[in-house]
């Protein structure tokens, strides 16, 4: 049984996931549930190179020690001879990850990160197509967006630099390729944009009995409705049934606005000094908790409308530093069925009754029931999913939920895998944007705008 949290937050943990290694101080220590070590073993039982340990019995269901598992390892590496190329890569990974039991063992790893190919590429490429209509729920007037399309190609470089450490860079390129505007019968074209930049590079390893990262890199947080975006600085990660994690540095992500019209909005001038600090608790294999705190100090905030930041207030008066924060959870309710939500809190508030109710709230959640588990190693499997979301601007960074900024409303869709490491996704949204009377919305302006998106896409994955 693999040791990993509901499927439908996969993808959004990956980066943070890949590659990491765990410090070996004390062998008999468990491998946290959720490490990478227990897919490989996993597929590897399947295969038939490995048939467990002790009584012979691969006991996927129990979180087990660094020295029972470098005995699975030892009894892989002995069968390599009949392994395929991906589960020698898979044994080659293993056999670097629990060296230092390994050798404890008195198995022969000399020079055992040679057998790692010191760079290996991964990456995504995908193609999407959105199509929004809004509507202004006063006149009844439209604005559809046609065409939006998307070209997006994601790569990254990990290097091995030894047993323990590993450099990681990853670069993305987007380009949007059309987004043609009708306003109620006449059409304008807006421009496509473009952009390639060196997104995350960082360094990855073991130390004092937990994992630490320092660079620039993602420090994606419980569930992402606060940040998916990138920060330079360290990160610390610990434990294992209770993880704990807290990183220190400066966000350089995106800003926290919609619209230079809104209320809410934050643009940073020049980046803010950023800590965040999470727990994760599994409480059973079925159920885990997730909370964070982030604390974002030195706001340089700037902007059009509230260039001084006077309408972000805290007990009565203007405050340079804001903190956020963020609690969810995730459960399976069945062979088949799963559960998430999350919510979030700013401390700040909007100090402006000109505007409407929902682009002032500062607390917002995200909720989703996922049916099946779309799987990219299993061709045909997919998931269902729904969920509703309530996010104003002034609860999150940059969310890893497309279409939360500012948004309230529901969705549903579906994720299916044709073919191995390919993926299908498309969804439609129903909503209300919440900014402010105005409604600005992807250079549209409405009063009180509610919004259809629909979205196919297509992503492949090596």
């Amino acid at each position: 049984m693999k040791k990993q949290i509901v499927a439908s937050l996969a993808a959004a943990m990956v980066i943070s996931a890949a590659g990491t290694s765990f410090a070996a101080t004390n062998p008999f220590v468990d491998v946290p549930a959720r490490s990478w070590a227990y897919d490989a073993v996993t597929q590897l039982a399947k295969d038939g190179i490995v048939d467990g340990y002790g009584d012979g019995k691969f006991q996927g269901d129990k979180t087990i020690t660094r020295y029972e598992m470098a005995q699975i390892v030892a009894r892989a590496m002995a069968r390599e001879d009949k392994a395929n190329a991906k589960d020698k890569d898979m044994i080659n990974k293993l056999a670097v990850e629990f060296a230092s039991e390994l050798e404890a063992l008195n198995v022969r790893v000399t020079n055992v990160e040679n057998r790692l190919d010191n760079v290996k590429w991964g990456g995504e490429f995908r193609e999407r197509l959105d199509n929004v209509k809004q509507q202004n729920t006063t006149t009844g007037s439209n604005t559809t967006f046609t065409g939006g399309s998307q070209s997006y190609v994601d790569m990254w470089a990990t290097a091995q630099i030894n047993p323990n450490w590993i450099g990681k860079a990853e670069y993305e390129s987007t380009e949007q390729v059309t987004n043609s505007v009708n306003n109620d019968g006449g059409t304008t074209t807006v421009a496509g944009a473009k952009s390639i930049s060196p997104t995350r590079v960082y360094v990855q390893g073991g130390f004092a009995g937990g994992t630490l990262t320092l660079g620039k890199f993602d420090p994606f947080s419980a569930y992402g409705l606060v940040i998916d975006d990138n920060m330079t600085g360290a990160q610390f990660q610990f434990g294992n049934k209770l993880q704990a994690r807290i990183a220190y540095g400066k966000y350089t992500g995106g800003s926290m606005d919609n619209n230079n019209s809104d209320p809410a909005t934050i643009n940073f001038s020049a980046p803010p000094t950023y800590a965040v600090g999470e727990l994760d608790l599994a409480t059973s294999k079925a159920t885990n908790f997730k909370f964070a705190y982030h604390n974002l100090s030195n706001l340089n905030v700037s902007g059009v409308t509230y260039a001084d930041g006077t309408n972000l207030i805290t007990n009565g008066s203007v405050s340079n530093s804001m903190h956020i924060t963020e609690a969810g959870f995730d459960t399976k309710l069945g062979k088949n069925l799963a559960l998430m939500g999350t919510y979030s809190k700013n401390n700040l508030s909007v100090n402006d009754s000109s505007y409407n109710a929902d682009s002032t709230k500062n607390s917002g959640y995200f909720a989703q029931l996922t049916y099946k588990a779309a799987d990219l190693k299993v061709a045909g499997s997919y998931d269902l999913f729904a969920n509703y979301r309530n996010v104003p601007v002034l609860t999150q960074l940059d969310s890893t939920w497309d279409y939360v900024r500012g948004m309230k409303g529901a969705e549903v869709g579906i994720e299916y895998v044709p073919a191995v490491q390919t993926k299908i996704t498309a969804f439609y949204l129903n909503g209300k944007d919440l900014t402010n009377n105005d409604g600005t919305f992807l250079g549209a302006t409405t009063a009180d705008p509610t919004d259809k998106v629909y979205r196919a896409q297509v992503e492949f994955f090596f």
